[in-house]
């Protein structure tokens, strides 16, 4: 071959990352359709919402718009140290820029956990509407019930975490393809949901009829304040998602401005989605706890499974496709957060360097992605063997960890650029006092849920030798990390001695860019 030909090909190669990931891979919409689809608005929408309405009833819209305002601010301080630091292990490398490894470690084992909580959840939710779409498909609702067999529930969901790890291995470019039309179906059938419901209740075909108030998006008439730490602890698992964005920042088109601006986006379209389809079920359903009302126990586990076919009739099957693309796409699209996570943690030697390794072939976190599926199959099949409610209460337990490692990272924001906060008055409202306030909220609601989730009361009602399985379940997987750093200290020590990723200030980043150029 030529020297003018080898210049060639090299010159159409796509750049990488010094992880080996490919830049220039996704665009804005191509991000935003990604990040909606981790956030799962369906799936989402179907476990959360009733377990919401439980705690707080006719106020959801309130609470949703609480959950939101903290998620707002804590994607200001994800934007703002991307914009900086640009990196794929997000909130493991921030805050160990910002803390130290001892802090940055567990900020990443926050993220880790809280994806493999949610992936194991994903599978449950989307095995169960797989059967229901069957069953309505074939007109035998037998087949309906055989999620309820764990020889074949266990098995479909390990198939379909597989098949998910396997698109995402192949890279973000069929991620972002297969997302386009699985969202945008998601969208339409919840508008369409919503306004079928709101329509129907206020033309007297509501199970349990409430004209919409303007006291339902007031957070003050709520109650107590546990009330609202609970509620807004599960309505930010509902909002949580967006920050996959982020840890594509080293395969965006501009990575410096391209995922903190679809981080925004894709907060905003959820929100507006997740207000109508509140307001419409509470219209529709009400919030007793008989019948079909959202507040029954039975229907919280999957709201749309007890209300899609009484508010859309023959167009409930839409419902069911939706949930089961929603639950799908996400379990796809979720892969992306853990798996870059870990290839960061193993690049900088925070994790065994086995999981920096990369796909020669799709020039993806290999190894790091296997685990992810692994780990979600393993903790999804010991939790289901050992009770369905400890699955359920995985809903609350990852409040905790998403509430546990936002915190971190919105005040590893406020001290990374904190000899910077004074330079003008944006840099003081967006990289100071709006994460300030939003990792303050995050903390305040993480230990007031974590306090109140010790009564056996909480979540399910399921406990651990008298204690609630939702402390058990948060605060062990904390314990458990804090185990594995204190192993990974002993055997891979150079990353908590400061030596692979160094502990500064903006400041200090951006004047040893200077002199390195």
């Amino acid at each position: 071959m030529s020297k003018r030909k080898k210049v060639e090909n090299l010159a159409h190669q796509p750049s990488q990352s010094e992880k080996g990931l490919i830049a220039g891979r996704v665009g804005l919409i191509g991000a935003v359709v990604i990040g909606v689809s981790c956030i799962a608005p369906s799936y989402t929408l179907t476990s959360g919402l009733g377990p919401t309405i439980s705690e707080v009833g006719d106020h959801v819209p309130a609470i949703l718009l609480l959950g939101f305002f903290p998620m707002l601010l804590v994607a200001f301080a994800y934007r703002e140290l991307n914009n900086r630091v640009p990196d794929s292990g997000t909130s493991f490398t921030w805050a160990t820029k910002a803390f130290g490894p001892w802090v940055g470690w567990m900020g990443g084992w926050g993220l880790i956990t809280a994806t493999i909580l949610v992936l194991s959840n994903l599978a449950a939710v989307a095995v169960d509407f797989f059967y229901i779409l069957l069953a309505q498909l074939t007109g035998n609702e037998a087949i309906a019930d055989l999620t309820r067999n764990l020889w074949v529930n266990i098995p479909t969901t390990i198939a379909l975490l597989a098949v998910a790890a396997y698109i995402s291995y192949r890279g973000l470019e069929s991620t972002e393809k297969l997302q386009y039309f699985l969202v945008a179906l998601q969208l339409f059938t919840l508008v369409l949901f919503g306004g079928m419901a709101l329509w129907n209740a206020y033309h007297g075909k509501g199970f349990d009829f409430h004209p919409v108030e303007a006291d339902w998006f007031n957070p003050l008439t709520i109650g107590d304040f546990s009330t609202v730490a609970a509620g807004i602890s599960l309505s930010i698992f509902m909002f949580w998602g967006w920050d996959v964005t982020l840890t594509m920042n080293e395969e965006t088109k501009d990575p410096e401005k391209t995922p903190g601006r679809a981080a925004t986006l894709t907060v905003l379209v959820v929100i507006t989605v997740y207000v109508l389809t509140a307001v419409a079920v509470v219209a529709w359903a009400g919030t007793g706890d008989t019948g079909l009302g959202a507040g029954n126990p039975e229907n919280q586990e999957s709201i749309f499974a007890a209300l899609a076919s009484p508010v859309m009739g023959p167009w409930a099957i839409l419902m069911s496709i939706s949930v089961l693309a929603s639950s799908f796409a996400s379990l796809q699209s979720t892969m992306v957060g853990p798996a870059r996570t870990l290839l960061a943690m193993g690049f900088y030697k925070a994790l065994p360097p086995i999981f920096a390794q990369i796909s020669p072939k799709f020039h993806t976190p290999a190894v790091a992605t296997a685990a992810s599926a692994i780990a979600a199959g393993g903790f999804y099949t010991v939790t289901r063997i050992a009770s369905e409610n400890a699955l359920w209460d995985t809903i609350t337990a990852l409040g905790l960890m998403i509430c546990f490692y936002y915190g971190i990272t919105a005040f590893a924001c406020v001290w990374f650029f904190r000899k910077e906060i004074t330079d003008s008055v944006r840099g003081f409202i967006f990289r100071f006092l709006l994460p300030l306030i939003g990792g303050t909220m995050l903390l305040a609601m993480f230990f007031v849920t974590a306090f109140d989730s010790i009564d056996p009361s909480y979540g399910s009602g399921s406990s651990i030798f008298g204690v609630g399985t939702v402390f058990v379940l948060g605060m062990g997987i904390l314990l458990l990390g804090a185990v594995l750093m204190l192993f990974t200290r002993l055997r891979h020590p150079a990353f908590f001695r400061n030596e692979t990723l160094p502990r500064t200030t903006a400041e200090d980043d951006e004047q040893g860019e200077m002199l390195t150029i």
